[in-house]
């Protein structure tokens, strides 16, 4: 599989002061470690986040911009088109962001192929909170600790009364869409979204599965299968494959015809 080198997954906010701006951002360089892999080819360094891309893991820290939107919808369609059928694991660690930018997200996500499983950790809030319940139905999850939110979004803009009246307009308009994208994914009534959406409503992980945003709260990894299979070597001779998955805990040998692949800001809210 190709390397993809992430450096910077985020852009902090511009309404952010500027010495916490610049700090934060040599801290974001500083703090992404590297990953030595071993093969018989040799050593190969990756960046963390590279590395995880590689086992299809996805992770979205700290505000929804598009400087993150880019590379994570750049993520979603290389993984795809490595294999369309098998899940993305896509973390979720922000405060919200821009809509336009989270709604390039949630597009992207319904638009692929490959099911993608959503799991928060820390905080998924404002637009994080419509991307967690936008993952696959039955593979929306959250650790016990992490807090979501939802609310209505908001936006200022100066000019004209006219060219104020037609941004009213379109934050009336962009509400609306976010209250049925919610209703669509929770299963709640339009009318109760639109209620507990009118200020900051904060849920435990528990209220959110009762809200429908989540379907599991996960305090520890699932088991899953490892399957060895005995495959050929592609002349003929036959020998056994692993498949790796990063959740292997139990053991189960089948005999089948298995070929494995190669290991491979108009609006914020």
């Amino acid at each position: 599989m190709p390397s993809v080198i992430t450096r910077n997954l985020s852009k902090l906010w511009s309404g952010l002061p500027k010495t916490r701006t610049m700090a934060s951002q040599r801290s974001s360089y500083s703090l992404i470690p590297m990953v030595i892999e071993h093969s018989s080819r040799g050593e190969r360094a990756y960046d963390i986040f590279s590395r995880l891309l590689k086992e299809r893991i996805i992770c979205i820290n700290g505000p929804i911009a598009d400087d993150t939107a880019h590379v994570v919808v750049a993520q979603l369609l290389f993984l795809e088109s490595e294999n369309p059928s098998k899940p993305i694991n896509l973390y979720i660690n922000s405060p919200g962001g821009a809509v336009t930018a989270g709604l390039a997200i949630y597009d992207t996500m319904q638009y692929i192929r490959s099911p993608v499983n959503t799991i928060c950790m820390g905080q998924a809030a404002s637009m994080g909170s419509l991307l967690l319940a936008a993952g696959a139905k039955g593979e929306r999850r959250a650790l016990p600790n992490a807090t979501i939110m939802i609310h209505q979004p908001s936006g200022g803009y100066s000019g004209q009364a006219k060219d104020i009246s037609i941004h009213t307009k379109q934050i009336v308009r962009v509400w609306d869409s976010l209250n049925a994208l919610y209703a669509k994914h929770t299963g709640q009534n339009i009318d109760v979204i639109q209620k507990n959406m009118d200020r900051d409503y904060f849920m435990t992980p528990e209220e959110a599965k009762e809200f429908g945003i989540i379907d599991e709260v996960m305090d520890e990894r699932p088991i899953t299968l490892v399957t060895d299979a005995v495959g050929t070597d592609g002349k003929g001779k036959e020998c056994i494959w692993q498949k790796r998955t990063l959740t292997l805990q139990i053991q189960l040998r089948t005999k089948v015809n298995y070929m494995p692949s190669t290991y491979a800001d108009l609006v914020n809210f």
